[in-house]
């Protein structure tokens, strides 16, 4: 029996010595080869879709300027007018009769003017004989003219005000445009009021030119300038996009939507929009000053820092960004770089910092 056990432990043990003589060496792995780029200043062309209005080029709200009843009208909604063309008259008996009471005292005062100055002239021609007109005789008539001749101007003053105040009896178009409000008829009584107390009688709005106005965000607003070019859409017009170059910047952000106003020149001769229409409005972002982009790719962070991987003499390096616009496949990244940097295109964290980079 012990002679069967010995033979056994002869095969075990020759057993695998047999497999230890089979076991393939082990290989020593070496690390890949990092793929970099060598980092340059660009350009980025984005664009960016916002929201904007159609507005009248001009518009204004007619109010009566005196007290009065609508006598007559001669536009409507949608009428067409020219600039000076008259839009309504008003009836105002009481300020025709203080016209005629101005103009019957005007009468008047030249009356007594031309008496006082009458006979100062007589006075003055008899004292150049001596002896005839004492001269405070004179001096009273001198001063009795020079009084009536203040009188008499002031009387003129206050009927010239009561003629140009019949002029507002009539109500003319300020420019040439179309009547696209209108709240009052024949009869109604009309004061001149404010927008806070009263709607005004005619609104009149020019629309063969029209404002594209728009509030662009403030991030953005460093990317624009007069006579850039923008392009919209509107849903009256489906499938037609329409072109309008930048006329007017506002030059200050808004406090509240903290967004600058922009507005575009929009030729409207056909009528083919409307004031008041919304439009979507397409903008496109290019960077004034050159700025390094780079790939998406390049950028990566973690929970305390935003970064990429800069190689310098073979060993990571890294380099706190911000990121500035970006596309699908690009991004501006601003930060401690210069032209010429080596950078990992596929960073990621697991790059230590220091770390050789093959």
């Amino acid at each position: 029996m012990k002679t069967y056990h010995f033979i056994l432990c002869l095969l075990i043990a020759g057993s695998l010595a047999s497999c230890q003589g089979k076991q393939k060496p082990a290989t020593v792995s070496h690390p890949s080869k990092t793929q970099v780029f060598t980092l340059k200043e660009g350009t980025l062309n984005t664009s960016m879709s916002i929201p904007g209005v159609l507005q009248p080029y001009q518009t204004v709200d007619l109010y009566a300027k005196v007290n009065g009843f609508i006598k007559t009208m001669a536009v409507d909604i949608g009428s067409k007018v020219r600039r000076g063309q008259l839009l309504m008259t008003l009836d105002a008996p009481e300020m025709m009769a203080a016209l005629k009471q101005s103009q019957e005292d005007l009468h008047s005062k030249e009356a007594i003017y031309r008496g006082s100055k009458a006979n100062y002239d007589r006075l003055l021609k008899t004292s150049k004989t001596p002896g005839t007109i004492s001269p405070n005789d004179l001096d009273i008539a001198h001063a009795k003219m020079s009084a009536d001749s203040s009188t008499l101007l002031a009387s003129r003053s206050a009927y010239q005000l009561s003629a140009d105040l019949k002029n507002y009896l009539e109500v003319r178009a300020p420019f040439d445009g179309v009547i696209s409000l209108r709240n009052v008829y024949p009869g109604a009584y009309v004061t001149p009021s404010d927008k806070s107390s009263n709607k005004p009688m005619l609104t009149l709005e020019e629309q063969t030119r029209l404002r594209l106005v728009i509030d662009v965000p403030e991030a953005a607003t460093n990317y624009f300038s007069n006579k850039d070019t923008v392009h919209f859409t509107v849903k009256t017009v489906p499938g037609k996009q329409f072109v309008a170059a930048v006329k007017r910047m506002a030059g200050s952000v808004s406090n509240v939507l903290r967004t600058e106003q922009m507005q575009m020149d929009i030729p409207n001769k056909n009528k083919e929009l409307l004031p008041g229409m919304f439009a979507q409005v397409t903008l496109q972002l290019t960077n004034k000053q050159k700025t390094f982009i780079v790939p998406q790719t390049a950028v990566t962070g973690n929970s305390q820092r935003i970064f990429v991987i800069r190689v310098v003499n073979h060993k990571a390096q890294w380099v706190d960004v911000k990121k500035g616009r970006e596309t699908p496949d690009s991004l501006e990244v601003y930060g401690a770089l210069k032209n010429g940097d080596l950078l990992i295109s596929a960073a990621t964290d697991e790059i230590k910092n220091g770390t050789q980079v093959n």
